[in-house]
């Protein structure tokens, strides 16, 4: 991690396990007309996925609609069950460079080259 790095506290991580298979998650996921009834088009900072592998996980960009509207990343992994559910994994990473700030330096850093002897 670099000092302009997000925390890496701030990458959230859910579980879920449903009762659907997982190509039937997946048409849910990847497909436009079925995404648009739970995932508002308004919230995707572009409807063409940054990344996928069928079947397996599809990340897109998303946007917050209100101010200050920060850009995150959202994946979404499908693992089948051994019930022939569906475990969806969805992780949640802030994306945005007004949220990665360069940690401060201590006053008191390793200065010795400008430190001046009394």
């Amino acid at each position: 991690m670099n000092a302009t790095d997000p925390a890496p506290d701030t990458t959230l991580v859910l579980d879920y396990t449903l009762d659907a298979p997982p190509e039937k998650v997946w048409r849910a996921l990847s497909i436009p007309a079925l995404r648009d009834q739970w995932l508002p088009g308004t919230e995707l900072a572009d409807a063409e996925p940054l990344a996928a592998t069928p079947g397996v996980e599809v990340r897109y960009r998303l946007r917050d609609t209100l101010p200050p509207c920060l850009e995150s990343v959202v994946t979404f992994q499908l693992h089948p069950t051994a019930d022939g559910g569906t475990r969806l994994t969805i992780i949640h990473t802030p994306d945005d460079a007004r949220l990665a700030r360069p940690v401060p330096q201590a006053a008191n850093g390793p200065w010795q080259a400008f430190k001046l002897a009394a």
